[in-house]
């Protein structure tokens, strides 16, 4: 697919009026999560890409134009015509970037937004190792948008000084619980209700020199 009025893309978007345009991919430059999580997807759902460019923070593109940074891919989108291109949600929302629907695991196309993403953490939730390492990508869910990602951090289970490790497991248990009221306003997705009680039992293991850091919830 090159242009956009391919019938492949016609097909899934009736009444369209779509021009005949070239498509010009647009992707980072640089190496990102970002990246990785698109490719992850991409990877996911066709077994040509894993096979021919696979999976990673930097990857070596078929075609495009490369762009620093998310701001970088917002800018080049922004200023050519005809663009297609991956950034964090925030910057589109911000630079008023048009987003796609995509097709869901479970075959509905899904627009990508905070609550779109929240579902996408609720959908792995189940199936979530108790280290946190699983891929949002393409989770399962009607109400999932198949694009989306934690951002996770490493915390020593034994702290070497309690008075600092007691604030980390603060500050760690206010983000996931008061905190989140907070993160639409900043373009994240609240964390659902499952992961936020996974984040519990993790912070309770967190000691210092064999006692509990947190203080009773």
């Amino acid at each position: 697919i090159t242009k956009w009025n391919d019938a492949r893309i016609k097909d899934v978007n009736p009444g369209a009026n779509l021009p005949d345009q070239p498509i010009v991919v647009v992707h980072r430059s640089d190496g990102s999560g970002t990246t990785y999580i698109w490719v992850d997807y991409l990877a996911k759902v066709n077994s040509e890409w894993e096979q021919k460019v696979g999976r990673g923070t930097s990857v070596k593109w078929p075609v495009g134009l490369g762009g620093k940074g998310n701001e970088g891919v917002a800018g080049q989108i922004k200023n050519t015509p005809g663009a297609l291109g991956y950034v964090e949600l925030a910057y589109a929302i911000k630079n008023n970037l048009p987003a796609a629907s995509i097709r869901n695991k479970a075959g509905r196309f899904v627009e990508p937004t905070i609550g779109s993403t929240t579902a996408a953490a609720a959908g792995a939730a189940a199936e979530m190792p108790p280290d946190f390492r699983v891929s949002l990508t393409n989770a399962p869910g009607p109400d999932v948008y198949p694009i989306a990602s934690f951002t996770w951090l490493l915390v020593y289970r034994e702290q070497p000084d309690e008075v600092k490790g007691k604030a980390i497991v603060g500050f760690l248990w206010w983000a996931s619980h008061d905190g989140q009221k907070y993160a639409a306003d900043l373009l994240y997705a609240p964390l659902p209700a499952p992961v936020v009680k996974q984040i519990e039992a993790k912070l309770r293991q967190v000691v210092y020199q064999g006692r509990p850091l947190l203080a009773a919830q």
